[in-house]
């Protein structure tokens, strides 16, 4: 039997708030639970989750039919797409997920120092996530993450870990290779490198960019957002595309790196999934397991902060300033801004530097430029704390500005320079080239990284206003362009003379931009 289409008309959904539309479809859905597997999904038995010629996966989970299973024996439910996230404190939480193809019973984590001796047992719990199907769209698909907090760490320790669940013991002879390991933030600061981008998706773009982000031997990824792309549009409407198996994909995909680096992620516009819940995020809190460190999670989920050695940082949800996207505008009620503003204070006061990370740009010229919004809230606050250094996503491209100070340039930054935030301003990454298809820069403000400098007076570009209109803006503040996939790379030093070596990385490995940032110097 068909499925009820369920989905809201596209000139209604534009007019209406996440919240909104989740009310809409609430009272009009009629839910017929046929169960699809995960696990059939992610092995792409069904076609939605099938690959192209390109290795990207090819969108039409409709041609398949959904088929009604019971629950399968353990031994037989094989956990993939493992991926830890600190807690609070990184020096002793670890949050250890995975997903599971069907339902299981009393999922676990084993623990120990060595791979042969994993003696500790935690109880995990499992996230079910329903996705009602869609006529001539996308059949019902039931999903199963499962999450274990793992606490009373010891710091600066290398621990090994292996999931299971009754009937499957990771312990076992036949499934020590899927033995992974982790390790814990050090007790006092020392070296340690940490990477990061935004706008990944599925595609051999992706996995490449994971590849070059494992051979850093980062201590953790940071995600600026646009995480998966199973929402298409990211407008924050119903109307919206959407596959919620393009979920088991971008697990699988990203577990050889997930599974023993820290992936800490926050929420872009194509991360609101109205399905689940009232402000779209049900979706990222039944995948994801993020710090608990002041602000509701439920609320915004990508809000969250924690402090590793010598650096404070503080992931946003900027759905919740965005004026391009205005969705979940307000959403919080300026709760989150009052909390950032709180937090910022505190950490100022206890590490030697402070790094931002949300999804869209201050300060940007490609094609989605600057969200008025994102500087209307936020960016006093930046400069009233002297944060250090901000990361975004958004556009596909990498981009950096010069020290930026009031809204001008206080300092020109370029290639192989140093900062000093307390005299010249912040400087502001986009690092949104992390696999999802490339954006480009205006007319006139030509590519411009290491090896390849060209710098240009002025770029014409925009910013998003709080009617939705884009105002013209003539910039001087651009100074690396690189329109290619790649990621950055943070080497953060204590000591005497603190600083954060940052550099930008090409898919290749090769170097296309590198600053320093000192504070006092």
């Amino acid at each position: 039997m068909d499925l009820p289409d369920v989905g809201i008309p596209p000139q209604l959904a534009r007019r209406m708030s996440m919240a909104e539309q989740h009310e809409y479809l609430r009272t009009k859905l009629t839910r017929r639970r046929t169960l699809v597997t995960a696990g059939a999904v992610a092995g792409g038995l069904l076609t939605g989750c099938s690959t192209d010629g390109n290795g990207s996966p090819a969108r039409t989970a409709a041609s398949a039919p959904a088929s009604a299973t019971g629950r399968a024996p353990g031994s037989a439910v094989v956990p993939f797409g493992r991926h830890l996230a600190f807690g609070a404190d990184p020096r002793t939480q670890m949050r250890i997920s995975w997903q599971v193809p069907a339902a299981v019973r009393k999922p676990y984590v084993r623990i120990g120092a060595r791979p042969d001796d994993l003696g500790r047992r935690i109880e995990a719990e499992i996230r079910d996530l329903h996705t009602p199907g869609v006529t001539g769209v996308r059949p019902t698909l039931d999903q199963y993450y499962v999450h274990a907090a793992l606490d009373d760490l010891l710091p600066g320790t290398t621990y090994y870990y292996g999931v299971g669940h009754d009937g499957l013991d990771p312990a076992a002879p036949e499934h020590r290779s899927t033995i992974a390991s982790f390790r814990t933030a050090p007790t006092r600061p020392e070296k340690f490198v940490f990477t990061a981008f935004g706008d990944q998706g599925v595609s051999k773009a992706a996995a490449a960019n994971d590849d070059i982000l494992l051979k850093q031997n980062p201590a953790f990824h940071l995600h600026a957002g646009d995480i998966c792309y199973a929402d298409v549009n990211g407008r924050g409407d119903r109307a919206d595309g959407y596959d919620p198996a393009y979920w088991d994909l971008f697990l699988k995909q990203n577990e050889q790196v997930a599974r023993s680096v820290p992936w800490m992620v926050t929420t872009g516009n194509h991360d609101m999934e109205a399905w689940y819940s009232p402000e779209g995020y049900g979706g990222q809190l039944a995948r994801w397991s993020l710090p608990d460190s002041g602000f509701d999670a439920r609320t915004a989920p990508g809000a969250y902060s924690f402090v590793y050695g010598n650096v404070g940082f503080v992931a946003l949800d900027a759905n919740d300033v965005s004026y391009e996207i205005p969705a979940n505008l307000g959403h919080t009620g300026g709760k989150q801004t009052a909390w950032l503003d709180d937090r910022l204070g505190e950490l100022r006061k206890a590490v030697d530097f402070v790094v931002v990370f949300f999804h869209h740009c201050a300060y940007s010229t490609s094609s989605h430029a600057s969200d008025g919004g994102v500087r209307a809230q936020w960016l006093p606050l930046f400069a009233k704390h002297q944060v250090d250094l901000v990361i975004n996503g958004h556009n596909h491209v990498y981009e950096r500005t010069d020290a930026i100070k009031g809204g001008e340039v206080g300092r020109r930054v370029p290639i192989g320079a140093s900062t000093d935030p307390t005299r010249d301003g912040i400087v502001y990454v986009t690092a949104g080239g992390g696999g999802k298809d490339l954006y480009g820069f205006p007319a006139g403000a030509k590519e411009s990284y290491e090896g390849h400098v060209r710098d240009v007076d002025s770029v014409d570009t925009f910013q998003w206003t709080k009617s939705r209109a884009t105002k013209a803006e003539t910039v001087e503040w651009s100074r690396v362009r690189y329109r290619g996939f790649s990621l950055l790379k943070v080497e953060a030093e204590s000591g005497s003379t603190p600083r954060l070596r940052v550099s930008a990385l090409a898919q290749n490995g090769e170097r296309i931009d590198h600053f320093e940032v000192r504070r006092g110097g």
